[in-house]
């Protein structure tokens, strides 16, 4: 297993990837494929703020993706990050999930991020057992907010403090 940044040549098959969610789970509220240059165009977004893209691999085959995106835009928010992490599903369970998130976590602290705040739409045990495993609080839920498969479906709210900073206002 090696992970590493993810290059240019990874975009296909975290595309292949990723498709599997939009189409069959609610884990992602996206509800169209996303094409192969819609997801180098998010890639790009994410590097070019400066943010970790990584893949994981077997045997030279990514078999997962992680990453962390601005949580917002405006600049009182740049010690906080959205992050998210996807593997192929013959590769649930190998703990390959864990190690890449824990690549992740370490990448972000780092980088002096602070704050790490999981979106997981709800129900997902699988998430939120990840999410608590590495210490991710729950902070909050909106419930009914998206609806994909004909369901109305919740997002719950985790929480990291990477400890980078004082508790002061600095």
């Amino acid at each position: 297993m090696n992970i590493r940044p993810v290059l240019k040549s990874d975009a296909a098959r975290i595309v292949e990837i990723y498709n599997h969610y939009v189409q069959t789970t609610t884990i992602t509220f996206e509800e169209q494929p996303v094409s192969e240059a819609e997801m180098q165009a998010r890639i790009d977004n994410v590097l070019s703020a400066d943010l970790p893209w990584l893949v994981v691999e077997e045997d030279g085959l990514v078999q997962g993706y992680a990453y962390a995106g601005p949580w917002k835009g405006r600049s009182a928010y740049r010690f906080t990050v959205e992050p998210s992490v996807y593997l192929a599903p013959e590769a649930l369970s190998l703990g390959m999930g864990k190690r890449l998130y824990q690549h992740l976590l370490d990448t972000l602290q780092q980088l002096g991020i602070e704050q790490v705040l999981g979106v997981i739409a709800l129900p997902n045990s699988a998430s939120i057992g990840l999410h608590e495993a590495f210490g991710f609080k729950k902070v909050g839920e909106f419930s009914r907010i998206g609806y994909k498969f004909g369901r109305w479906l919740s997002v719950g709210y985790w929480q990291l403090s990477l400890g980078l900073h004082s508790a002061s206002n600095d």
